[in-house]
């Protein structure tokens, strides 16, 4: 080896030593608030390192550089571009973790080195870098799921698989027991995201969410003060919920319903909470008066303590894992378990519990709030400046012997994806004829356009809510409550008031689930879809606002 090829090797070792302290401060970022420096520093060195592998790539092999190192340079350039995504919403973000994770996996920089196997400390080496392989395709599958990238995501599921299983044969004395639980969320995660192949995207599209007819109704707003989505913390805290790694479907959704579609111009910074601090108070001190903060919250009213004593009439109780949030101590004379969200993983009590007193300080800010929990109601009661608030139902909804579980949270389901969501309530299967399906996207279409118009045009419109319709992405969830509130009415033969969303302020009663141009279009659907003898829509004589 010459001294030359040596030194290559040694300046690219220090470099990565270098880079990977700067990329350890970067990871443990919060995805709130400031800190992007470091986040820079991180790139700045590993594309400095990336380039010099480019450069000198004969030099360095001679001097004893392997592919796997490459392929770890490549990976946390990848994963910084991914957390950059999670802190900004830029699709061009997303895209450069895919493309760095693509060069990876067709160049195979992983899996040549993992297969080079020898013994005692190559053996060890070579089991270090399998570990490294798994949790690679595991990053590529989250992110070529958040691109949509159906083929892809298939190949790398199967890829992960035939991984597995091919690391057990090959090191029969370590136990993978935790990548056998991997691949089980992973199934049922697939399962559930692609429950209706060929649905369209859950990101807001122009061509469809958007209607051109109602743009003089939605102007009228702009004569008065208007706001705009900017930030939006997400969480999600359930037991035993549709997850893969630390993404769970009910975020996955709502993530994807925040954004544009890629050739939109606009983005929001929607953030998964994934850590305790001060979050909140982080992002209201950031906003500027013309933007409001999105709050989501999926979580089960129950601890886990609770669950075994207490059996919710609900069909969809399925929870999830995500790390706790909101670290609020209360004290122990909060006895009731349905005044609050149950938000850790273990103890009934702490910061494992969110009160909607606590959230009363941030409503000294333009906010939006969406509660999915059996506990929703306890929100009702909020203090503090008006706030925008969608409730979730007490108990979801399903057909007799349906299953529902799988599916991720029904509310959710219904903001992100209103048609594959009513599908799913009604027991439609996903083998659905493609004219038929299509029928089903235009009706749903025109029910939008026409709930958009009325909207916009009642009379007695809290300004609460006529300051934040003319933003796109909170007109479509508001569009999309109405929808779910009415076909839940008529889901049921009765009034049942925890079967029902709730909205605070009140929406006029022009979008009530009584008014005709409500329910016509649910009726259309229905008869579309040949389910229209499982819902009541001449037993339902109730008027709910």
């Amino acid at each position: 080896m010459a001294d030359g090829e040596a030194g290559a090797y040694r300046e690219f070792k220090a470099l990565a030593e270098a880079a990977d302290r700067k990329f350890a401060r970067a990871r443990d970022l919060p995805l709130y608030g400031g800190g992007d420096h470091h986040s820079r520093k991180a790139f700045k060195a590993y594309t400095r390192l990336w380039r010099l592998q480019q450069e000198r790539r004969r030099e360095l092999v001679a001097g004893g550089l392997r592919r796997w190192e490459i392929g770890e340079v490549a990976s946390r350039i990848g994963q910084l571009y991914y957390a950059r995504y999670l802190r900004t919403a830029e699709p061009r973000s997303l895209v450069g973790a895919y493309v760095f994770y693509e060069a990876i996996y067709s160049r195979g920089y992983f899996g040549a080195a993992a297969g080079a196997e020898g013994g005692g400390g190559g053996r060890h080496q070579a089991l270090l870098i399998r570990y490294k392989e798994l949790r690679f395709i595991a990053r590529f599958l989250v992110v070529a799921m958040l691109m949509r990238r159906a083929e892809a995501v298939d190949h790398l599921a199967g890829r992960l698989r035939a991984l597995v299983e091919e690391s057990k044969a090959a090191y029969p004395k370590t136990n993978f027991k935790e990548w056998k639980q991997v691949l089980q969320e992973l199934g049922r995660f697939l399962k559930a995201d692609g429950a209706y192949k060929g649905s369209r995207s859950l990101r807001y599209d122009n061509l469809f969410d958007s209607y051109p007819s109602n743009l003089a109704s939605i102007a009228r707003f702009h004569s008065k003060r208007v706001l705009k989505l900017k930030e939006a913390v997400l969480t999600s805290y359930r037991r035993n919920e549709v997850k893969f790694t630390e993404l769970t479907l009910d975020t996955f959704r709502m993530l994807q319903c925040l954004e544009w579609e890629p050739t939109g111009s606009y983005q929001i910074a929607a953030k998964e909470l994934t850590e305790n601090g001060t979050v909140l108070a982080t992002i209201c001190e950031e906003l500027s008066q013309d933007s409001i903060l999105l709050i989501y919250i999926s979580a089960s009213g129950c601890t886990e303590q609770n669950m075994a004593s207490q059996k919710y009439a609900s069909s969809s109780s399925s929870h999830a894992t995500a790390a706790s949030a909101f670290p609020i101590d209360k004290p122990n004379s909060h006895m009731s378990s349905d005044n609050h969200l149950w938000l850790g993983p273990r103890g009934s009590g702490g910061p494992n519990n969110l009160y909607p007193e606590d959230l009363i300080p941030f409503t000294r800010y333009p906010l939006f709030l969406v509660i999915d929990s059996e506990n929703s109601h306890a929100f009702k009661a909020e203090k503090g400046e008006p706030a925008a608030l969608l409730l979730s139902p007490r108990i979801s909804s399903a057909m007799p012997g349906v299953e529902s579980t799988g599916h991720g949270s029904q509310f959710t389901y219904f903001l992100t994806a209103p048609m594959q969501a009513f599908c799913q309530l009604a027991g439609v299967t996903s083998d659905i004829d493609t004219d038929t399906y299509a029928n089903a996207e235009n009706i749903f279409f025109s029910a939008f356009e026409e709930y958009e118009e009325i909207l916009c045009t009642s009379v007695g419109l809290s300004n609460v809510w006529g300051q934040i319709l003319p933003d796109p992405f909170l007109r479509r969830l508001i569009l999309r409550f109405i929808f779910c509130r009415a076909v839940l009415f008529y889901f049921h033969p009765e009034e049942h008031e925890q079967h029902l969303p709730t909205c605070l302020p009140n929406l006029p009663e022009s979008v009530s689930p009584a008014a005709e141009a409500i329910k016509t279009p649910i009726l259309q659907l229905a008869e579309n879809l040949v389910v229209s003898n499982r819902f009541h829509f001449r037993d339902s004589r109730h008027n709910k606002k």
